[in-house]
């Protein structure tokens, strides 16, 4: 799996890549060869003022489902990125599974020659 880190923040653990690495290989190891590329975004919006403003965007290219983002804002750097992992798994799973299924719904159209009943 490819990464590439964009960071806009000054102020950031030095040991947070190797942190963001396992929490991506976590979150999306199981999808296998169909993520192509993952970009994340590190901002601080107010610097060292604190509050919630350290954002953790990730962006990843899916095979079949193009672009999907996830985004978070939390005061903690480490419990942003956390989340966005999360996040980001769970919509790259949600993502894929649709596409699965409008492809078992075409191949059952194709196969009976007429759509088949929706839930």
């Amino acid at each position: 799996m490819k990464w590439i880190l964009k960071d806009q923040s000054s102020r950031r653990p030095a040991d947070l890549p190797d942190h963001i690495e396992r929490r991506l290989r976590f979150a999306l190891a199981r999808f296998g060869g169909r993520v192509e590329k993952i970009v994340v975004f590190l901002q601080d919006r107010n610097g060292p003022k604190g509050g919630i403003d350290k954002v953790c965007r990730i962006l990843a290219k899916v095979r079949g489902c193009g672009a999907i983002m996830a985004a978070v804002a939390d005061s903690d750097w480490t419990a942003a990125v956390d989340r966005a992992t999360t996040r980001i798994g769970h919509t790259v799973s949600r993502q894929i599974g649709r596409l699965r299924e409008r492809h078992l719904h075409a191949a059952r159209t194709i196969a009976t020659g007429s759509p088949a009943p929706q839930p």
